[in-house]
């Protein structure tokens, strides 16, 4: 695709970058990485807008939350010490997943979620912590449910917005909590084939106090496994509440067939990850009943 681009741009600022953006007239494209880019292929580019130098680059505090600039690599977030200390390691944990380390020393966070893929690794651990986007466009800033972002993202609906942060709380509570990522890969630095991201907290009776379940590969976006979480929801967390539960997620997702793998083994594969995601955060959480 590079032999088309006429035009590569180092913005200072997201200002700069979205007058960039408008400028293209749609053959703009917002690279940081650019794993992504390269391998999609799009002829129709002519421009390139590299944002590594437009201050989006930190992972912070905010009040309670934790926010995370889009061209914050997935190897520093592999290696930061407070998001390996928060919700159970699971951000640092799916970004060690993500292909061979030189592609994590390049590829960004907001890379990963903007390409909207179903396999997209880092944002099947953010929908199970219910995370936020900003986006910046020519109106100003907004925020917005990750959910919402990877639609309109997979229908090309923010062609003019630059992603600007990812923001994260870890569910209140006792200590009795788990956390949990799971992947099937063809091959360790492959992309998967089915991806599961679960936490959940116990009561003292081993009552399931809240769970949140989220898959990746197997629907259009990361999706949540919302009819499993409110079954388990006050229920005692036993065996056969972790087989109830992979069951149900057996049944919901929509997976497809391709070059890696056919949608039956996806669907039987979705309800073994979900399963040892769930006894992992069990583990951690004081045990089964």
């Amino acid at each position: 695709m590079f032999d088309k681009v006429e035009a590569f741009y180092q913005p200072a600022s997201v200002p700069e970058a979205l007058r960039l953006l408008e400028r293209g007239k749609g053959t703009a494209r917002i690279v940081a990485g650019g794993t992504d880019v390269v391998v999609g292929g799009d002829e129709s580019v002519r421009v390139l807008i590299d944002i590594t130098r437009a201050g989006l680059s930190y992972i912070r505090r905010r009040g309670t939350a934790l926010v995370i600039g889009a061209t914050t690599t997935l190897a520093e977030i592999e290696e930061c010490g407070e998001l390996r200390s928060f919700a159970g390691g699971l951000l640092p944990r799916a970004a060690a997943t993500c292909g061979s380390v030189s592609i994590r020393n390049l590829a960004t966070l907001g890379g990963n979620l903007a390409n909207a893929s179903p396999a997209a690794d880092m944002a099947v651990p953010l929908a199970a912590l219910d995370a936020f986007v900003a986006l910046a466009d020519a109106r100003g800033r907004r925020k917005l449910p990750l959910a919402e972002y990877l639609a309109g993202a997979r229908g090309d609906g923010f062609s003019k917005s630059i992603l600007v942060e990812v923001v994260i709380s870890e569910p209140g509570g006792g200590n009795r909590r788990g956390w949990s990522f799971q992947k099937l890969g063809r091959t360790a630095v492959d992309i998967s084939l089915v991806s599961v991201a679960a936490g959940l907290e116990l009561d003292a009776r081993h009552g399931v106090k809240w769970a949140r379940i989220a898959l990746g590969a197997v629907a259009p976006t990361a999706m949540r496994a919302e009819t499993a979480e409110r079954r388990m929801m006050g229920r005692t967390l036993d065996a056969a509440l972790i087989a109830e539960a992979a069951a149900e997620i057996a049944r919901a997702v929509t997976p497809v067939s391709d070059v890696r793998a056919s949608a039956e083994y996806r669907r039987e594969i979705s309800g073994v990850l979900a399963a040892r995601a769930l006894r992992e955060c069990a583990a951690q959480a004081g045990g089964l009943r």
